[in-house]
């Protein structure tokens, strides 16, 4: 009976095995093909830059001006001051003195009607002048003042979507080697999915679509009821495979800082995870495959080695798939600035496969309460 069960283990580990590979070679390794742009692209279209912004005062003075005086012809930022507390308006006041292609849509509390970010967002999008929207949050700051014009340059038809991406900014705390490994692990897994046509998600902290799409399709009316979603839900439902587009030219990047804490960790992954569960059901399966097979795969390994049925084996077909990570990683690392997270690489992946179930089981059942 106990050879039927390790057998039975071990033919799982084998399929587990066989799954991460699929992702790796199939969908993951697309993403090394694509050509970035080292040319500085032609500024054609107007744009708009829309921030939500609540209680971000110290925040807008930081990083505002990196965007206010981005290297663009024609921009317009358009800024929301959702019903802050604290200095933003005055902050505000002070920047719109400065700079006139800034403006300013102010909400106030309702004592009985709370609003989200997605109603603030819906309020900027009215607000806004042009037809290129181009999102960015209070916290953070571009790479470059290209940014815009790597973004914008993306817009071509029929392109109506654009993804970017928002690395974390590089620090000593104990957290900030896996919180920047698993974004770069998901920016991976967003970007091959929309270079292949099956565009899933995409960030707020740097994502582009036009006024006409997002009206079209109804705004965010299909999950308004959700607090979270505003980037990831309205690509996920409105990604088509002609419709999307990447950028990961390292002027383009728009940089954040990472949570230093676990609490604080916790807090805004369990708002991240909340809305898988509202994913078109293809991507929910295969977001499911991925984060199972990999986790299976490190649990079936130790048992494995612990109790010494096929170890040789076992380490081998681990090897095997490190490999193929570090050849397809290699470059994907590098270019998403994480070429120094390689080395930590067999600890980290595993680490993120236990916590992508962690959470994505935490999301199932909990329910969002606030978007900050």
């Amino acid at each position: 009976m106990e050879t039927y069960i390790h057998d039975a283990l071990f033919i799982l580990f084998q399929l587990c095995f066989l799954t991460q590979l699929y992702f790796l070679i199939a969908r993951q390794s697309k993403l090394n093909r694509y050509q970035v742009s080292e040319k500085q692209p032609a500024a054609l279209i107007p744009v708009s830059v829309i921030i939500s912004a609540r209680n971000e005062a110290a925040n807008l003075r930081e990083h505002l001006p990196s965007i206010l005086a981005q290297n663009y012809p024609d921009f317009e930022v358009v800024v929301i001051n959702d019903c802050s507390y604290d200095d933003s308006g005055d902050v505000l006041d002070e920047f719109k003195e400065k700079y006139p292609h800034l403006k300013v849509v102010t909400i106030t509390e309702h004592e009985r009607f709370k609003t989200g970010k997605k109603f603030a967002l819906t309020l900027g999008i009215k607000a806004a002048k042009n037809e290129y929207l181009l999102f960015t949050d209070a916290d953070c700051v571009p790479a470059s003042e290209y940014w815009i014009s790597h973004m914008a340059a993306n817009f071509k038809r029929p392109d109506q979507i654009v993804l970017g991406y928002s690395p974390y900014k590089k620090t000593r705390n104990f957290l900030n080697p896996f919180v920047r490994f698993e974004t770069i692990k998901t920016a991976i897994n967003y970007f091959s999915s929309a270079v292949i046509g099956d565009a899933y998600m995409g960030i707020g902290r740097n994502l582009a679509y036009t006024k006409t799409l997002f009206f079209g399709a109804k705004g965010f009316a299909a999950h308004m009821h959700v607090l979270s979603g505003d980037d990831d839900l309205f690509v996920n439902q409105n990604a088509t495979p002609v419709n999307t587009a990447i950028e990961i030219n390292p002027d383009s990047f728009v940089y954040t800082d990472a949570k230093t804490s676990l609490k604080a960790l916790f807090r805004q992954k369990k708002r991240h995870f909340g809305v898988g569960k509202l994913y078109k059901a293809r991507h929910r399966r295969m977001l499911s495959i991925d984060a199972l097979s990999g986790f299976l795969f490190y649990i079936l390994l130790t048992i494995s080695l612990v109790f010494n049925f096929e170890p040789l084996l076992a380490l081998g077909l681990f090897m095997f798939r490190l490999i193929f990570q570090f050849v397809i990683y290699g470059k994907l690392f590098k270019r998403l600035d994480g070429r120094d997270l390689l080395w930590c690489l067999p600890f980290l992946d595993a680490v993120y496969y236990i916590y992508l179930n962690t959470f994505g089981l935490i999301g199932t059942f909990i329910k969002t309460t606030q978007w900050k």
